[in-house]
């Protein structure tokens, strides 16, 4: 069988729930992220973690040696860097060839509504040429 997500649903203070969207906001996702990578956290470590100030962390830090540093670091190739950084470049450049093909496309739009349409009717032609169509 396969695996399911699931739905889980909860309700926080109004200040909570700002703080939350805030965090989202700095690190870049949506708030369901946030909660997702919590939930995966917990469940990684066995539920074993733990909300600490960011001063009692470093005099934790100082005391024991022993235990591993918080955050968790981890070494990332040179080559993963290089080739993330090559990717941001490229949709940087692709956002900016989308907004000059926007603007583009608006000076067309611009540029055809500014132009009187002109419509000839051809019964207006005979009209004016003073012929009549005979039928």
């Amino acid at each position: 069988m396969g695996n399911k997500n699931k739905t889980i649903s909860f309700r926080v203070n109004e200040d909570a729930f700002t703080a939350l969207q805030e965090i989202a906001e700095e690190r870049d996702i949506s708030l369901s992220a946030v909660f997702r990578d919590y939930v995966d956290l917990l469940v990684e470590h066995d539920g074993q973690v733990a909300v600490v100030p960011e001063d009692e962390l470093e005099r934790r830090s100082d005391d024991d040696d022993d235990e591993p540093s918080f955050p968790p670091t981890v070494e990332v190739p040179k080559s993963f860097v290089r080739e993330h950084e090559r990717l941001e470049l490229e949709s940087e450049h692709l956002r900016e060839q989308l907004e000059e093909h926007k603007s583009y496309v608006n000076d067309l739009r611009d540029r055809l509504d500014a132009e009187e349409e002109e419509v000839l009717l051809l019964d207006d032609l005979d009209e004016a040429n003073g012929s009549s169509t005979v039928r």
